[in-house]
């Protein structure tokens, strides 16, 4: 039996929780970022205090499975005057050989998304994640999901991003369709406008990038969150996955109709906020010599449930492909 297009869970229970995080007794643990660097797996959580203060805390992994927690969060450097309430949802891309790390802000400007470099000692064992120094706001505007391609599409760099500018009843505002925007020089970036948008009365109405997108022969392939609000109990998140023309990340090649992972485990639909599963990390098991991903190498996703855990799911980089090819909308 061929295995179903869909990512498919290691295990029943979360990888990760509350538990896991040394010297404190946090709320949560959730929304990781994750890179593979020199054959080790590096995720940036999301920890939640129980005053709801926010902190990025390095780990790695030698298998992708058992993970060191880093002692102390993370620390950033050179964020421009700003008044900053919450820095979260790291997303981590390795660009130029440098690890790059970018996070949402929130702010009393609103919501902005800043690009990091990791600047710690490497001897420390979590690729220098342990010390971010700023580079740049992605621009001006109130935007979340913000995620940089791993190379440069033509002589630019490129990030994926999601501006807040759909309100929901009673929460923060949000965002109902992903955009592109290029930059010469990772400080200054213009949009290049609307990449994809949500699906209304579907699973994804309101969408956001996930992990930073993977090169395939057959495009860039990039997984995203969905969220159904046509449900008036609750909002459910779910993950989808898209392919993006090499050369013009503006254009889809292709799209889910279905979500590919959804709220299933007692862990994913109870928590904080119930029904959710939010990929934010991805790691790949192979690239060729070109450093594309082929059909048969293992993506690897690390998501955080009802913003309370983290969870593990797991296919092939051709499986989600042909996902993509479903009868689209």
């Amino acid at each position: 039996m061929s295995a179903p297009l869909t990512l498919i869970r290691l295990g029943d229970s979360p990888l990760l929780t509350r538990e896991h995080i040394p010297g404190m007794d946090p709320s949560g643990v959730f929304n990781p970022g994750a890179v593979r660097v020199d054959g080790k797996t590096l995720l940036m959580l999301r920890v939640q205090t129980r005053g709801r203060r926010t902190f990025c805390m390095p780990a790695v992994s030698e298998d992708g499975l058992g993970f060191k927690v880093a002692a102390e969060p993370a620390q950033f450097f050179g964020l421009p005057d700003m008044h900053v309430f919450h820095n979260y949802d790291a997303r981590l891309t390795m660009l130029e050989d440098q690890l790059m790390v970018v996070t949402a802000l929130d702010t009393d400007k609103g919501c902005r998304c800043a690009i990091w470099k990791a600047a710690g000692h490497p001897a420390n064992g979590f690729a220098g994640l342990e010390r971010l120094e700023f580079i740049s706001l992605a621009g001006d505007q109130d935007t979340r999901n913000a995620v940089l391609f791993p190379e440069k599409i033509g002589d630019q760099y490129a990030m994926l991003h999601r501006p807040n500018q759909t309100a929901l009843d009673g929460g923060p505002i949000s965002g109902s369709a992903i955009h592109c925007c290029v930059s010469d020089d990772l400080l200054n970036w213009q949009d290049r406008g609307e990449v994809m948008g949500g699906h209304f009365h579907f699973w994804d109405e309101l969408i956001g990038s996930g992990p930073p997108p993977i090169k395939t022969r057959g495009g860039w392939l990039h997984l995203y969150h969905g969220v159904a609000t046509h449900f008036q109990s609750t909002n459910i998140y779910q993950a989808g996955a898209v392919l993006l023309d090499l050369d013009d990340p503006t254009r889809v090649l292709a799209r889910t109709q279905n979500n590919i992972l959804e709220p299933r485990q007692s862990w994913e639909l109870t928590g904080q906020v119930p029904n959710v599963v939010f990929p934010s990390g991805a790691t790949c098991s192979d690239t060729d010599r070109e450093g594309f991903a082929p059909e048969d190498a293992i993506l690897r996703v690390y998501y955080g449930a009802a913003d309370t855990v983290i969870g593990l799911a797991e296919n092939t980089v051709g499986a989600i492909m042909a996902a993509c090819h479903q009868e689209s909308f």
